[in-house]
């Protein structure tokens, strides 16, 4: 039997080798297929303004920027809805290649070591590249050479993190996001910033406090420009945009895109006064999806969690080892991993969405640690229960449900309590996929709020109110149980 279990557990590893490493093709993207569905998936990090960022437009959120104008052109050409997913720079491709998008469009520059694994479209706008310091050093850093050996922040997986290899002995700090780097220099952490010029002109101009010029870098060719993404074999769909972006050249729109994204930051700038309660429907709006996340993935692990104790508890050689394996994996690799994989691997077989994708990862996460704490706390009751009842004529379901799992849920609630806590805040890594739950939309508002600590201080505040009072909750009903 143990043998039996042994291949079991290890038929069980190797279908998950299968799944993980086996090469995985998507469909190209065609333009049938977007006219079919009626909509245009974009992908972009909306963190790069003026290229895409977010503004209050008429009182509610919305993406706009150069890229997003441009977008929104193409998608007229092909007579469907522009639909805007904000995920994280390095894992924009990712999304294109699984299929999760149908281009990305991000100020993205097609370097020969991106065009091995997507198509690019003709380069539509070339704006060069800076460095970003603090208004203080301007007089102190004025070039690569005076860099030398410093801490620099680049974003991680831009054309910037190579440019920065130029600096000498430069150390790299490698963030995903924009508005992470600016409070990073802000604070001290980096000396400087390698960003996309129009980019770092942008804030820049909408933050005293920083002071940006041309880095003076040594570019290919190949390697000037931004152009829109799309995945390996869409020919038809590279020659359409092609042309679009034809176009808008011929017509010189893309000077009056930038203008008319600079409008959008003039009006955040002027609405921003001195107050941060203006942003308070960003707030509202992540703690809200935060909750739901939480509630959720809470439900489904405690279902799936009380599955896999049972499995692992009985004497069944099928069912024991996987539960044992589904465990120790789950256990065993980052969250933020099963989060991406869900999203990503996943996507190659069936297109499941960011919200969908987090709730099942947390979940999943979740249940692996509730199915140990339930196991222990159905351990911990003594063996003579299970007699007592047994001699009373009691079935082994009629046991556990009346005599066994009431006594192990008073020894295992603080430390059920303690897992529902740590899913709240670790539901935040969904934000990484674009889940617009708490930290997304912290970011938000210090993009376009241009403030970096005060955001972080409030989401702090509600991260423990959210906390605090399901630890009061747990302990109320914890107290009835020692009555009862």
């Amino acid at each position: 039997m143990r043998k039996k279990g042994m291949a079991v557990l290890f038929a069980f590893v190797m279908l998950l080798q299968v799944l993980v490493f086996s090469p995985m093709t998507a469909q190209a993207t065609t333009i049938e297929e977007i006219q079919d569905k009626g909509t245009m998936i974009i992908g972009t990090s909306a963190d790069f303004p003026p290229y895409e960022f977010h503004a209050r437009v008429d009182g509610q959120d919305k993406i706009v920027g150069m890229d997003i104008f441009i977008a929104e052109r193409i998608a007229e050409e092909l007579g469907v809805e522009l639909q805007i997913e904000d995920i994280g720079f390095d894992s924009l491709l990712p999304a294109l290649e699984t299929g999760s998008v149908d281009m990305v469009i991000a100020g993205m520059s097609p370097t020969e070591e991106r065009r091995q694994s997507v198509d690019f479209s003709d380069v539509y706008y070339v704006g060069g590249h800076n460095l970003m310091v603090r208004e203080t050093d301007a007089e102190i850093y004025t070039g690569i050479d005076s860099l030398a050996g410093k801490v620099v922040g680049v974003q991680s997986g831009s054309l910037q993190e190579a440019l920065a290899a130029q600096i000498p002995d430069v150390e790299l700090m490698k963030l995903t996001k924009i508005t992470d780097l600016i409070l990073a220099l802000k604070t001290n952490k980096v000396e400087a910033i390698v960003m996309e010029k129009p980019n770092a002109e942008a804030y820049a101009g909408n933050n005293p406090d920083l002071y940006t010029f041309d880095g003076g870098f040594e570019l290919d060719e190949s390697e000037q420009g931004s152009a829109i993404a799309f995945q390996k074999g869409s020919d038809e769909l590279v020659e359409v945009v092609n042309g679009v972006l034809a176009e808008i050249d011929e017509q010189g729109l893309q000077e009056e895109y930038l203008a008319q994204a600079g409008e959008y930051l003039n009006l955040e700038n002027q609405e921003e006064g001195s107050s941060i309660s203006q942003y308070g429907p960003y707030f509202l709006n992540g703690t809200m999806n935060t909750i739901f996340i939480s509630i959720v993935s809470v439900f489904f692990g405690s279902v799936l969690g009380i599955l896999l104790a049972l499995m692992r508890l009985s004497r069944n050689m099928v069912f024991r080892p996987l539960a044992t394996a589904y465990v120790e994996f789950v256990r065993g690799t980052p969250m933020l991993i099963q989060v991406m994989f869900i999203y990503f691997a996943v996507g190659y077989l069936v297109n499941i969405p960011a919200m969908l994708s987090g709730i099942i990862a947390v979940s999943l996460n979740s249940a692996a640690y509730i199915c140990e704490i339930i196991r222990s706390g159905l351990n911990s009751v003594p063996s003579g229960q299970t007699e007592a009842a047994r001699s009373l004529g009691m079935g082994h379901r009629d046991t556990m449900r009346h005599i066994i799992f009431p006594q192990a849920l008073k020894n295992i609630w603080p430390a059920l309590g303690n897992e529902f806590i740590t899913v709240i805040k670790e539901s935040s890594i969904v934000s990484i996929i674009g889940v617009s739950e708490l930290i997304f939309q912290t970011r938000v508002v210090t993009s376009i709020s241009y403030r970096g600590v005060l955001p972080l201080f409030i989401t702090m505040i509600i991260y423990f109110i959210l906390t605090f009072s399901l630890t009061k909750l747990l302990n109320y009903y914890e107290g009835k149980m020692k009555y009862d």
